[in-house]
């Protein structure tokens, strides 16, 4: 058993992209939580309670989603109340509710996706297919926590210099609009002098060899069989009707036959497996510890 990060970045992607083809293509209540829950805890097993503004920048997100759906969705027969001659049904609003939780665990399951999935590990995925797109997809990457980190040097240099010393919506307003301005310039600086150094160092002159660390183990090759055959349970049990749902006009309750339930558990199963995975081997690891 080895934790979750250390699998081959092909089980990596056929992974996350199971988890979330299947909750955006089944909105239904059962998998929108299972789904949640298993991003949710994959998250905070790898990464504890860190990051707590993110999680109310989620939170906010979540509530927003929400209460738009059943302000500009008037559709279903059970009528809440009237706002403006506007009805705020039940249906809307619970509909609202799982779309938003269905955004957010796709979100949390890209979080930590975009976490595992290093800059070489894409170049493995795509570089044999398209060495352009690894190579932009890997940029991409990069530069997320680069400019965010270079954003908050420029902030924390400013606020140094005194020019937030009226803490006012304008004031304010000015200054992000200045930290903006000062990183697309080293954004586009930065560009500029990757290209370069990329055309110094022979980057598109002929075909390019590929060298990866990464190789198929047994250990691989049994997730990965794992999560294929947990995803073709949920696939077939959808197709069968299983995940069917009806929210419009009134809400029908999802099925709850035995077909349904095999496929919950398969979905279920599928989610949490990381985190099995990740809490497997920290236990290995700390009875390893402990008999030394």
């Amino acid at each position: 058993m080895r934790p979750f990060e250390d699998y081959n970045p092909f089980v990596h992607l056929v992974y996350f992209v199971s988890c979330s083809a299947i909750v955006m293509f089944f909105l239904q209540p059962v998998t929108v939580v299972l789904s949640l829950l298993g991003a949710l805890s994959l998250f905070f097993v790898r990464r504890r309670l860190a990051e707590g503004r993110s999680h109310l920048y989620s939170l906010a997100l979540f509530l927003v989603m929400a209460l738009l759906n059943p302000l500009f969705n008037h559709n279903g027969a059970t009528v809440l109340l009237l706002i403006n001659h506007n009805p705020i049904t039940l249906e809307a609003v619970v509909y609202g509710i799982f779309a938003a939780a269905m955004l957010l665990a796709v979100l949390y399951w890209f979080r930590t996706f975009s976490q595992i999935m290093s800059s070489d590990k894409l170049l493995y995925l795509f570089g044999g297919v398209s060495p352009k797109l690894a190579l932009i997809l890997s940029m991409a990457l990069r530069y997320v926590p680069l400019f965010a980190k270079q954003a908050k040097r420029v902030n924390d240099t400013q606020r140094a210099m005194g020019l937030y010393r009226e803490e006012n919506l304008i004031d304010n307003t000015r200054a992000g609009a200045r930290v903006f301005s000062v990183m697309v310039t080293w954004g586009l600086e930065n560009g500029i002098v990757t290209a370069d150094s990329m055309s110094a160092r022979g980057y598109g002159i002929g075909k390019r060899t590929q060298y990866t660390l990464y190789r198929f183990y047994r250990t691989d090759v049994l997730l990965l069989c794992t999560t294929l055959l947990l995803l073709s349970i949920v696939v077939v049990g959808g197709a069968l009707g299983a995940l069917d749902m009806q929210w419009y006009p009134t809400l029908r309750l999802p099925r709850t036959d035995a077909l349904a339930l095999v496929t919950y558990v398969a979905y279920a199963l599928l989610s949490f497996l990381p985190t099995i995975l990740e809490i497997g081997e920290r236990a290995r690891w700390n009875c390893l510890q402990s008999r030394i």
